[in-house]
C-alpha cells in the first residue's frame, strides 16, 4: 500500500486560506533548511525538502491549488506529481528560478542578493565628536570642529584620469557594474550577479591615472564645520548635518555627518532626563530657625525660603529650573536641590559655651556646671529655650 500524503498546507505550515506571498515565504524558509547540499548524506532531510517543493508546486499554481483544494491529492493521480516525485512539476519556471537563485546564492555566497549596479549611490557617512560644558548643553550653542573630508579632485573634475585622457568602459562588465555568473544545478541553470572585479562596480577603468589623485577622482582636505547644539542635548546624543560626509559615487549625494556630543562634568550639578539635582548647604540657625538661603542653578543663583525646623537631607523643588526639552526649548524639567545641615567643625569659646547653654536647656546634654537634678523639669516651647539658650 502506498505511502499516503500529507496536507499540502500542513506541510508548508499555512492556513488554508494564506496567501500568495505567505506560501511562497514558507516555502523558501523549508527549501533552505531542507536543501540537500546543505544537509549531505541526510535521507530524512532530501525527503522533506522534496515534500515542501511538491506541496509549493501544487498551492502557487492556481488551478493546480483549486484542483487539490477540491479533490486534494487524487486530483494529481497518474498526472502531476503521481507518485510523490518530480515529474510534472515545472522546476525552472520563473517563480522556482526565483527561489532557487535566492536560496543558492545564500548558499555559496553569490546570487541576487548581492547584485550591485553603477547607478548613483550615497557616500558613506562620517562621525566626529564634539565636547561642551554643561551650561551649553543645557542653553544651546555654536561649535566649529575641522575635519578632514574627500572633495572632489579639481586636476581631474573627479574623473581620476589624466589631463588629455577619459575613463573606458570596463570591458569584463560591458560598463554595467556588474557580471554574471551560471551553474548547472539539480533544477536547472542558477543564475549569479555580481560587482564586477575588475572596475569595482563602476563600469569604468582608468588607464592613465592622474598625479594628483592617483585615480581616485578625490581629494582630501582639511574643512571647518559649524555645529549648531541645540538646547537640551544629552551625552552621548548625536546630530545629523545632511550632506555633510563623503562623496557619493556616480553621481550621488555626500553621505550626512554624525557629530557626538559629550558633556563635560559640572561640579555641582547631575542631571537625569530634564531634571537637575545639586546639593545646598545651610547653616544649624537656618535649618532651626528658617529663613532664605541662596541656591545656585543654571540660571543664576536664587533665594529660597527655609521653613524652620528643616531636617538636613531635606529635598525641595524648583519648578522650571531644568533643562529644556528637545523638541519645545520652551518645556523645562525641574531642579531639586537637598538641603544640607553644616555642623561647624572651628568653634571659639563664646561659641562653645553658647552651645553648651543650648543643650542644657533642650535637655540634650549636660552643662559642664549642671549637676543631676532628679526633678521632672517643667516642659517648654521650642523658642522659649532658644531664648533661654542665648540670654546672658
Amino acid at each position: 500500500m502506498a505511502e499516503s500524503k500529507r496536507d499540502c498546507y500542513e506541510v508548508l505550515g499555512v492556513d488554508r486560506g494564506a496567501d500568495d506571498a505567505t506560501i511562497k515565504k514558507a516555502y523558501r524558509q523549508l527549501a533552505k533548511k531542507y536543501h540537500p547540499d546543505m544537509n549531505p548524506g541526510d535521507a530524512e532531510a532530501e525527503k522533506k525538502f522534496k515534500e515542501a517543493s511538491e506541496a509549493y508546486a501544487i498551492l502557487s499554481d492556481p488551478d493546480k491549488r483549486r484542483q487539490y483544494d477540491q479533490f486534494g491529492h487524487s486530483a494529481f493521480d497518474g498526472g502531476a506529481g503521481g507518485g510523490g516525485g518530480f515529474g510534472g512539476f515545472d522546476f525552472n519556471s520563473a517563480d522556482m528560478g526565483d527561489i532557487f537563485g535566492d536560496i543558492f546564492g545564500d548558499l555559496f555566497g553569490g546570487g541576487r542578493r548581492q547584485s550591485a549596479n553603477n547607478g548613483p549611490m550615497k557616500g558613506a557617512n562620517v562621525r566626529a565628536s564634539v565636547r561642551v560644558t554643561f551650561e551649553e548643553a543645557v542653553f544651546g550653542c555654536e561649535k566649529e570642529i575641522e575635519l578632514n573630508l574627500k572633495d572632489e579632485c579639481k586636476t581631474c573634475n573627479g574623473t581620476g584620469a589624466k589631463a588629455g585622457t577619459t575613463p573606458q568602459t570596463c570591458t569584463k562588465c560591458g560598463g554595467k557594474g556588474q557580471v554574471v555568473y551560471t551553474s548547472q544545478s539539480l533544477f536547472g541553470m542558477v543564475r549569479n550577479v555580481q560587482t564586477c572585479p575588475e572596475c569595482n562596480g563602476k563600469g569604468k577603468v582608468v588607464k592613465e591615472k592622474c598625479p594628483d589623485c592617483y585615480g581616485s577622482g578625490y581629494i582630501t582636505r582639511k574643512r571647518k564645520i559649524q555645529v549648531s547644539i541645540p538646547a537640551g542635548i544629552d551625552n552621548g546624543q548625536s546630530i545629523r548635518i545632511r550632506e555633510k560626509g563623503e562623496p557619493g559615487t556616480n553621481g550621488g549625494p555626500r553621505g550626512d555627518l554624525l557629530v557626538e556630543v559629550i558633556v563635560s562634568r559640572h561640579p555641582i550639578f547631575q542631571r537625569q532626563d530634564m531634571n537637575i539635582f545639586s546639593t545646598a548647604p545651610i547653616s544649624f540657625a537656618q535649618a532651626a530657625l528658617g529663613g532664605e538661603v541662596r541656591i545656585s542653578t543654571v540660571d543664576g543663583d536664587v533665594l529660597y525660603d527655609v521653613k524652620p525646623g528643616t531636617q538636613t537631607d531635606t529635598k525641595v523643588r524648583l519648578k522650571g529650573k531644568g533643562v529644556p526639552s528637545l523638541r519645545n526649548k520652551n518645556i523645562r524639567g525641574d531642579h531639586y536641590v537637598t538641603l544640607v545641615v553644616q555642623v561647624p567643625d572651628k568653634l571659639n569659646e563664646e561659641a562653645k559655651d553658647l552651645l553648651r547653654k543650648y543643650d542644657a536647656v533642650t535637655g540634650n546634654t549636660l552643662a559642664k556646671s549642671d549637676t543631676i537634678n532628679t526633678e521632672k523639669p517643667k516642659k517648654k516651647g521650642f523658642m522659649d529655650k532658644v531664648k533661654e539658650a542665648f540670654e546672658d
